[in-house]
């Protein structure tokens, strides 16, 4: 399968290539939005992708080969060791787009899906979770406040505390060891009205869960700081985000930096997707690009 890149004509725009610019990708993947710049300007762009999935990077990889390109396995909360360690100084353009990919969801194994029966990892690195534990932990070792808490202010989920009740209840008769294992619990702790909305009610409990594991927020808050620093006057700086939480955290970060006068906002409203697009790709429904560029 090939992941379709969202808004990718939109950062296109934005970023704004131009001959010898240095583009970090921070979150690379399958090399969707940059095999989009190699297109346009073959070896003329030097791109940095960065990924902690080693299976994204592979087929970046192939994806990316006609390029002038970096591939480095590591989290862009670390952009700055990883410039310096391929030695830049700085960047033209860096894009981060912080949804998972269709082949995360659909080939990894790793549980990001309550569509498949999976082990309960949900790590983008495939040895387990940033912080040394995976999903599983979570759910089967953690109590249930902060099982509650990661739920609620990760996921937004109004039934928090009874979804993590269910779990403590579960895990007393088995540990909880796949996807459709805490689907069922999921299902069995919302009321019945619930289960018949668009969003399905696993949804917002898997989300919390991976941004525990990959402690994404953590992540965004870090690679947005040493990116900025890293970022060239003049350049340009990209997110896309999917939920509430990261855009709040991006939208912050961005109108602090302008307070600062050290920043301009390419655009004051965020860049979402239009109807055609919303058709072919249904994952871009939730997304927002924001777009900044350095004095």
């Amino acid at each position: 399968m090939i992941h379709k890149s969202v808004l990718l004509q939109e950062v296109l725009t934005d970023l704004a290539f131009e001959k010898g610019n240095v583009f970090v990708d921070g979150t690379v993947n399958g090399g969707g939005h940059s095999s989009a710049v190699v297109e346009l300007f073959g070896k003329d762009v030097q791109i940095v992708g960065i990924d902690l999935d080693t299976d994204a990077l592979a087929k970046a990889k192939d994806r990316l080969a006609q390029g002038n390109v970096t591939l480095v396995n590591d989290s862009f909360r670390n952009i700055d060791v990883v410039l310096d360690t391929i030695g830049y100084k700085q960047a033209d353009k860096i894009l981060l787009d912080l949804g998972l990919s269709s082949n995360q969801f659909e080939e990894s194994g790793r549980g990001f899906t309550f569509q498949k029966d999976e082990p309960l990892s949900m790590s983008f690195k495939k040895e387990g979770g940033v912080k040394g534990f995976t999903a599983y932990d979570i759910v089967n070792t953690w109590d249930e406040e902060n099982i509650a808490d990661v739920i609620y202010g990760y996921g937004e989920e109004r039934y928090s505390r009874r979804i993590a009740k269910a779990i403590v209840e579960a895990r007393e008769t088995a540990p909880i060891k796949t996807t459709f294992e805490l689907v069922e619990i999921i299902m069995s702790a919302v009321p019945n009205s619930y289960q018949h909305r668009k969003i399905h009610p696993a949804t917002k409990t898997f989300q919390a869960l991976r941004i525990a594991v990959n402690d994404e927020l953590g992540s965004l808050r870090d690679g947005l700081s040493k990116g900025f620093e890293r970022l060239r006057p003049a350049g340009r700086f990209s997110v896309i985000s999917f939920h509430s939480t990261e855009d709040r955290i991006v939208k912050n970060f961005f109108k602090d930096r302008v307070v600062e006068k050290k920043a301009l906002l390419v655009h004051k409203k965020p860049i979402i997707a239009g109807e055609q697009e919303l058709t072919e790709n249904p994952r871009a429904r939730s997304a927002k690009l924001r777009t900044l560029q350095k004095i």
